[in-house]
């Protein structure tokens, strides 16, 4: 079998992170990929009740880092497998079931690679990595190489990525009849307005910072004044400071109604990946790429967070975006394009046996 043709059984393994038995019926699918493309099998190990896939060493020098889980819920993307031309549709096709496949035939033709390699497949990247943050942690030691196989940016690796929080603002009000007693009730809709206002104020362009208000719901009927009112918040930066900037003003909120009760949930979910954390493991890369032909592969800072921002933060060498070359994660236009394959797994491969030759 080809790596197309794993990747089209490990496409149609459905595996909405949400799903805890999809899930562990593609990392089991894959392990089986695994026997036949490397020689023996993976570990499928539980951290915080999910499985994770980890073939190699257990105290490697260089950690492969990706997820199988994915955000497509089951059949919600059609057809769930086709090619086009040079174009390979499919959920999680490109985030990010071809960069994992791409590392493991990458490490086929490495002697030895166990000893001091391991692919690491979490499945629940796509919710924030909370049962499995703190295994990341643990392998992303200092001195160790982590290489991030999340899809590339127009081919580009991601040297730099934004870190997210996340909360969840509650208005408490009082209800009241809308026609009758408006007076008598607080309006908890008016209140989050006012929220709303506050947090968009808290971005700055400048630094890159951004502060989304993003689902809301408040009412029950027509006629009736809110007693409670919900807004989510996506914040994103490039900095720990402005991070912890954010945090600060976020819980620090104060109603203009004093009648009303804030309640602020969440915090911090990510560290930001900093180019500090990516600028040794990207130069090599680029003289690896210019020594076999494909140089200069190029770099890009986004605003997506990924399992990279924790390994940095644990002190380990990152880089990220070393996997599949498509386009549209998470849109109905998710696709890879089939003639960049190989050359992914050759540069891939090049790059492990100079980590590890060092």
């Amino acid at each position: 079998m080809s790596i197309l043709d794993d990747l089209k059984l490990l496409v149609e393994s459905q595996s909405p992170t949400e799903d805890l038995d999809a899930c562990r019926a593609t990392v089991d699918l894959a392990n089986q990929i695994c026997h036949r493309v490397l020689g023996t099998s993976a570990e499928v190990i539980e951290e915080n009740g999910r499985p994770v896939f980890w073939w190699g060493s257990r105290q490697p020098s260089v950690v492969i880092l990706a997820h199988l889980d994915t955000v497509w819920p089951h059949n919600s993307f059609s057809p769930l497998w086709s090619i086009d031309g040079d174009v390979i549709r499919g959920p999680g096709v490109f985030d990010m079931k071809a960069g994992f496949l791409q590392a493991m035939y990458a490490l086929q033709g490495i002697d030895n690679a166990a000893q001091s390699v391991a692919l690491i497949a979490t499945t629940d990247e796509e919710v924030g990595s909370q049962s499995s943050r703190d295994l990341i942690k643990r392998v992303s030691t200092p001195g160790t190489s982590v290489l991030v196989v999340e899809s590339a940016i127009d081919g580009k690796v991601k040297t730099g990525r934004k870190g997210t929080a996340m909360y969840q603002i509650t208005v408490h009000g009082r209800a009241s009849h809308a026609g009758l007693e408006p007076e008598k009730g607080i309006n908890a809709s008016v209140e989050i307005a006012h929220i709303v206002l506050a947090l968009t104020a808290l971005e700055n362009i400048e630094l890159g910072t951004t502060v989304v208000p993003t689902t809301m719901a408040s009412g029950t009927t027509t006629n009736t004044v809110p007693a409670l009112a919900r807004v989510d918040v996506d914040a994103r930066s490039f900095t720990m400071a402005e991070l912890e900037r954010i945090d600060s003003a976020i819980k620090s909120l104060a109603p203009k109604n004093i009648q009303t009760k804030i309640e602020v949930t969440g915090g911090i979910n990510r560290p930001p990946l900093e180019t500090t954390a990516t600028a040794q493991l990207y130069a090599r890369l680029e003289e690896v790429a210019l020594r076999v032909g494909q140089g200069p592969i190029g770099s890009a800072v986004v605003g997506g967070a990924s399992d990279g921002n924790f390994a940095a933060a644990a002190g380990a060498d990152v880089l990220d975006g070393l996997g599949a070359i498509g386009a549209g994660a998470h849109a109905e236009n998710e696709h890879v394009l089939l003639s960049s394959i190989e050359p992914r797994i050759t540069l891939i491969r090049e790059f492990i046996k100079d980590l590890i030759r060092e």
